[in-house]
């Protein structure tokens, strides 16, 4: 069994976190994989839209504290001052369960979310003691504003699907039974459109949101150095 599997079905590759048994967290081998799987399906002029999912029943619990408080070098967590991952063939989260911490960072670098009832997104870096370097202190904001952002991140309480669907997290909410399916057709819809000119477009929206946040992404990497990384208290 492989921590990230990858499949593809006329031009729509599936992408699936798959530690289940660790609610699919990100070890520093699941993390590098996840980056190249996107970079390599991103240069592939035949995959023309990229769903990212997990392994029920959780979508990711993000970084894998335990490996990060494990004896020896702490593997690399950032800052990266962009998103986690990046694509100008568009990414659709297809979010089936929790997506927590850098998990909910992984789902904000998705162009489109689609939400299974089961989801919940939460924010718990203060929880833990640590200072987001993925982006989400900027592209949470950007998602549903500074207040609910400010309310998320300092509370750390979890919102469920509906809410976020409220707030502008999620495009859609679906019955859990139907997610894949129905992000697959949504896939399959912008599949189905000229490659060059979604590329194009999805291009732009990434250019000019990192144009337009690149002074807060600077002081999120900057507030990240500053912190120390996390103990086991996940």
């Amino acid at each position: 069994m492989t921590d990230l599997n990858c499949e593809i079905t006329d031009a729509v590759a599936t992408v699936t976190l798959n530690r289940p048994q660790a609610r699919n967290a990100l070890s520093a081998a699941l993390r590098q994989e996840l980056r190249a799987t996107i970079a390599r399906l991103d240069d592939d002029d035949t995959v023309r839209a990229i769903v990212l999912t997990g392994a029920d029943p959780a979508f990711c619990a993000g970084v894998d504290l335990r490996e990060l408080s494990a004896p020896g070098p702490h593997p690399a967590v950032g800052p990266l001052a962009e998103p986690f991952i990046t694509s100008r063939t568009p990414l659709i989260g297809a979010i089936n369960g929790a997506a927590y911490t850098g998990g909910l960072e992984l789902a904000l670098a998705c162009h489109l979310l689609v939400a299974s009832e089961r989801a919940s997104f939460a924010d718990t870096h203060a929880r833990i003691g640590f200072t987001p370097g993925w982006g989400l202190t900027v592209l949470l904001t950007e998602a549903i504003g500074s207040r609910r952002a400010r309310e998320m991140t300092l509370s750390c309480q979890p919102i469920d699907a509906q809410t976020a669907l409220q707030w502008g997290l999620v495009n859609r909410v679906v019955p859990h039974e139907d997610l894949l399916r129905e992000t697959a057709a949504l896939a399959s819809a912008i599949a189905a459109n000229d490659a060059a000119a979604v590329r194009r477009l999805t291009g732009l929206f990434n250019d000019q949101a990192a144009a337009r946040d690149l002074t807060s992404w600077q002081l999120e990497a900057k507030a990240f150095m500053g912190s120390e990384l996390p103990t086991d208290r996940q």
